[in-house]
């Protein structure tokens, strides 16, 4: 297939091209600068230049195309405050592809993320049979809302720590920086609370693998680890940074946590069974505190 993929150059986006080409598949990448063109050449895929604003060009791309994979998420603008505008430019990006896909028939899968269990899933581990809530579960709705007009549409819920070397900017890079500056690493309270986990090649995996056969109206969860108490995350980051692992109130979690203060208090253990049953697929990488004790995360800070 030829596989249009917004955020190609990204995260996950570097590890999804070459699982795409190393399966056989054609990948156009979505590029809005001449570095994420240059990237997408050196990896072999085809670089389609515009960004997620362009809403023509991702109409274009996704008609020429025979599935389309959309990564790109406005982070640094949901990181500078306004994370409500990033929401509405990821909206109208899916609204824009699902239009041009519509009656096709063709695979189009979107990020999401299991996040948005966390306040609707209490005491037990949130399923691919759960609906999300939250301000991206609107995207997550219009995607899944596509199988009922002709698109083979599948949403890829990620666990919030996406893991491996290739991980430079996320939630774990943003947890390391985060304790450095602090002299210790932070949990809130008894840190009891647990995220869920993937390596990034295993989501890489599964984005390949909702394109080639999952079912129109599909969730799907990118998760390895169900849930692993954020303590131990904390205290992983503070052994690769001989550093130690400190608890803080709830009400400072923002002053030594940052924007990770709210998330970082979230309980969002997050099952996978249904995924692995239905799509063939088993993790095959290693586990979030495995991968921290490969220490690729704790290399010396680069001097400013």
């Amino acid at each position: 297939m030829r596989v249009f993929v917004t955020g190609a150059s990204g995260h996950i986006g570097s590890a999804v091209v070459p699982e795409l080409l190393t399966a056989g598949h054609e990948v156009w990448g979505l590029a809005r600068s001449d570095a994420s063109a240059a990237a997408l050449a050196s990896a072999g895929a085809t670089a389609r230049r515009g960004d997620l604003d362009d809403l023509d060009c991702l109409r274009e791309a996704a008609r020429d195309a025979d599935a389309v994979i959309h990564l790109a998420f406005k982070h640094d603008l949901a990181f500078s405050g306004d994370f409500a505008a990033a929401v509405t430019a990821d909206l109208h990006a899916v609204e824009a592809i699902g239009a041009a896909l519509a009656g096709s028939g063709k695979p189009f899968a979107i990020a999401a993320g299991t996040m948005s269990l966390a306040h609707a899933m209490r005491g037990r581990a949130g399923t691919e049979e759960d609906e999300g809530a939250g301000p991206r579960a609107v995207s997550e709705s219009a995607v899944l809302a596509l199988a009922k007009v002709g698109v083979r549409s599948s949403s890829i819920r990620l666990a919030p720590t996406v893991h491996s070397a290739l991980d430079h900017n996320g939630f774990v890079p943003t947890l390391v920086a985060t304790a450095r500056k602090n002299g210790f690493a932070a949990y809130v309270g008894e840190g009891a609370n647990r995220w869920p986990a993937i390596h990034t090649l295993d989501a890489a995996r599964l984005c390949r693998l909702a394109i080639e056969s999952a079912k129109a109206g599909s969730r799907i969860h990118a998760v390895a680890d169900e849930g692993v108490a954020f303590r131990a995350i904390a205290e992983a980051i503070g052994r690769g940074l001989g550093l130690p692992a400190r608890s803080v109130p709830p009400a400072e979690a923002g002053t030594h946590l940052g924007f990770l203060g709210a998330f970082s208090q979230l309980d969002n253990p997050t099952s996978s069974a249904l995924t692995q049953q239905r799509l063939g697929w088993k993790p095959a990488h290693p586990g979030l505190l495995a991968d921290l004790a490969e220490r690729h995360y704790f290399a010396p800070a680069p001097k400013p």
